[in-house]
């Protein structure tokens, strides 16, 4: 390189050096360019070469790195150029430190312009790029976390998470709604003694005879000798595995009230699930989730529990919408389709069938008529929209759709059985028309009704049954979905539909009452397979309850949304909270009129005698309610025995009833040794004002039969 060469370098060097700052040198578009390839300012022209050299020596000396100069080395065609280069990036990258004005003033305590000539001596020295200096006034890098922090991070999100909140405040909610059912849980039952006594030995029983033998399962330890007799009701299966955790009547209802609690949880999770899922707010999704599950109607419904365990008919349509990549407000969004949801939304919907055909029946029907509307929708849009469906969504609902009809039709094999050997147990229209209640019962809500209870006392006394006819879902809901219709995020004709699902809920839960049912009811009745099984038309409440809580939602979340936007306009936003706060009113009114005074008697306890007496055996006195808790006392050995309770009496049980009114007689024994009857316990404090009254004082000589005292009790042994 000749001197003039060098100087010029050097004279190029110092200005660039002084008027652009460490790694920050602007390229044409306004950004920083310090990766352009070096190869391109080389040339075979040795100025040209030299030019390049000098350039990026510059270029290098102000970004301080040696990696460029590296680079520029193998640009190059010609070996004075490549000489050219190294020495000019060499002298470009001291002169900050060592030479010209930007040394001096390095050395006078110019800091920021020495320190970045060392950074760039170093950079070069290490073969490195040297990191910027200007990163010291930015944001600190994210600290490397260890297993146990990344643990308690990924924890936190999980708790601090909408669905983990909204399963714990269902679940809170649950325990503040339904108490004191937590009270005393070993020792009462919610409503009354008599079904939750008969659900109480039903959940024992599953569990117990799937852990011991299975294949008994249907043969229950009741109505003995009759077949297939735990399909003589509802049989809350799908509980089993809670019914394997415990022994004997206390277990029992502890297990019971746990899952009364549990059921309203569910019920409230799943609404909301649905609420969101199909485009509600979360507080419209929570007003959704709780007038569902404490809709006034249900208090009347507390001694019922598999009515209430209708949990997973909501959390089973929020899962398949959410499979299926569809939302009311948002319409088919086929990039959120996911399979797995879909298959879980089968399962769901396979439990809550497994929970008894009362109410999941018509839920089966509901699922069969939307897969037969998605399959024709699907057929007509499979040439505008590119796989509207998709195979692993298709494989999902063909598995899911298998699974649920399994079990449906394992589930309803029994109790064709049963109808088939017991014809009085099939429901006549007679007996329909006893149940269906009158539009007023709309407006009626039950005793249990902490707000209303009271005041409709009147209206309840004209309902021919009101236990099944105070069919009220609430004021506040009705209100709310009124305003629905009119002010809503959902569109205009999904509202519309929403109505339209009310109105037909609502006739069908009528009955007979709404023009004779010959236009719903009836046909249902007549033409449904199982349809005729259900008594009480007025428990398609439940699905009209859903639809009001769905056109709520929709007002709620409008609401909000317009609260919002009022708080973020508002100068000073000081008022903003208070209307926040102003949108839980709607949430507050709803949970208030599903208050309750339910009442919780306290359960007989079980006789001693029922710890040691074998079976099969005969408790008297026996009738419909007291046969329930007779169940129940048998949690402890099930014992075989003739007592039972359930939604029809058998021929064999009412004979035998009849015959042994007279006992201890020759044909009473006679008729209980024929049907396999080993004892009878005769219980003293209930014999009061029944038909067996004053059998104890009669003799047993020339029978064949012993006697025995077993503290309140009687065995006679035959």
């Amino acid at each position: 390189m000749t001197t003039e060469q060098s100087d010029a370098a050097g004279s190029a060097s110092r200005p660039a050096t002084g008027d652009t700052p460490p790694d920050a040198t602007p390229d044409a578009g306004g950004g920083t360019d310090t990766d352009a390839p070096a190869g391109e300012d080389g040339g075979t022209d040795t100025d040209g070469a030299d030019r390049a050299g000098v350039d990026k020596a510059g270029t290098n000396g102000r970004a301080g790195t040696g990696g460029k100069a590296s680079r520029d080395d193998k640009g190059g065609t010609d070996s004075r150029a490549e000489a050219s280069r190294a020495e000019i990036a060499s002298a470009g990258t001291g002169s900050k430190a060592e030479t010209g004005d930007e040394a001096e003033a390095a050395r006078s305590g110019t800091g920021d312009k020495a320190k970045a000539g060392d950074a760039a001596e170093r950079g070069e020295k290490g073969g490195e790029d040297a990191g910027d200096p200007w990163t010291a006034f930015g944001p600190a890098p994210d600290p490397v976390l260890t297993r146990p922090r990344r643990a308690v991070r990924a924890v936190g999100r999980f708790v601090a998470h909408e669905w983990t909140l909204a399963a714990v405040a269902s679940l809170a909610l649950a325990v503040l709604m339904t108490w004191p059912t937590l009270r005393y849980p070993r020792y009462t039952l919610p409503q009354d003694y008599w079904d939750p006594s008969l659900q109480s030995w039903q959940l024992a029983w599953s569990g117990h005879i799937l852990l011991t033998d299975p294949g008994q399962l249907w043969s229950s330890n009741t109505f003995f000798p009759e077949p297939w007799s735990f399909a003589f009701s509802d049989t809350l299966l799908g509980y089993a595995p809670a019914g394997m955790i415990g022994v004997g009547p206390e277990d029992a209802l502890l297990r019971y009230n746990i899952l009364f609690v549990l059921a309203h949880a569910l019920a409230t999770f799943g609404a909301y699930a649905l609420a969101r899922q199909l485009g509600a707010g979360r507080i419209g999704g929570a007003v959704a989730g709780a007038s569902y599950a404490y809709a006034p109607w249900l208090l009347a419904q507390a001694g019922h529990l598999h009515i209430l365990s209708n949990g997973g008919i909501p959390l089973a349509l929020a899962m398949l919408a959410r499979g299926h990549g569809w939302s009311l407000r948002h319409g088919y969004r086929p990039r959120r389709r996911h399979a797995g949801w879909a298959f879980a939304g089968w399962l769901v919907a396979a439990w809550q069938l497994s929970l008894g055909f009362g109410i999941g029946l018509p839920f089966a029907y509901l699922l069969a008529g939307v897969a037969l509307v998605s399959a024709v929708v699907w057929f007509v849009r499979r040439r505008r929209v590119k796989r509207p469906f998709g195979r692993r969504l298709f494989l999902a609902d063909l598995l899911g759709g298998l699974v649920f009809a399994a079990v449906g039709a394992a589930l309803a094999v029994p109790y064709f059985k049963v109808a088939e050997l017991h014809p009085n147990a099939a429901r006549t229209l007679g007996e329909i028309q006893l149940y269906s209640p009158p539009a007023s019962g709309f407006f009626t809500a039950p005793a249990e009704s902490r707000i209303w209870g009271e005041l409709h006392e009147g209206a309840r006394a004209a309902l021919p049954w009101h236990p099944e006819m105070t069919l009220l879902p609430g004021f506040v809901l009705y209100a709310l979905a009124a305003g629905g219709l009119f002010f809503s995020v959902w569109r205009v004709r999904h509202r519309l539909f929403l109505l339209a699902g009310v109105l037909v809920t609502m006739a069908l839960a009528m009955g007979t009452r709404f023009l004779d049912g010959r236009f719903t009811y009836v046909p249902l009745f007549e033409h449904l397979p199982g349809w005729n099984g259900l008594r009480t038309p007025g428990r398609m409440m439940l699905w009209t309850s859903l639809l009001l809580g769905l056109l709520a939602a929709g007002a709620v979340t409008a609401f909000c949304a317009r609260v919002r936007e009022l708080a973020a306009e508002r100068v000073p936003p000081w008022p903003g909270p208070w209307l926040r706060l102003a949108t839980l009113v709607p949430l507050l009114l709803v949970l208030v009129e599903g208050l309750n005074v339910t009442p919780h008697p306290v359960v007989p306890r079980q006789p001693a005698v029922m710890r040691t007496v074998d079976g099969p055996m005969l408790v008297l006195p026996s009738s419909q309610n007291l046969d329930q808790p007779v169940m129940l006392w048998s949690t402890d050995r099930f014992q075989r025995m003739v007592n039972g309770g359930s939604g029809f009496t058998p021929n064999s049980q009412a004979q035998a009833r009849e015959v042994t009114v007279s006992f201890p007689d020759f044909a009473s024994v006679d008729y209980l040794r024929r049907r396999g009857v080993k004892n009878v316990v005769v219980l003293r404090d209930r014999l009061g004002g029944t038909p067996w009254e004053g059998m104890l004082d009669r003799p047993v000589d020339g029978l064949g039969v012993t006697r025995e005292e077993v503290g309140d009790a009687v065995v006679y042994r035959l």
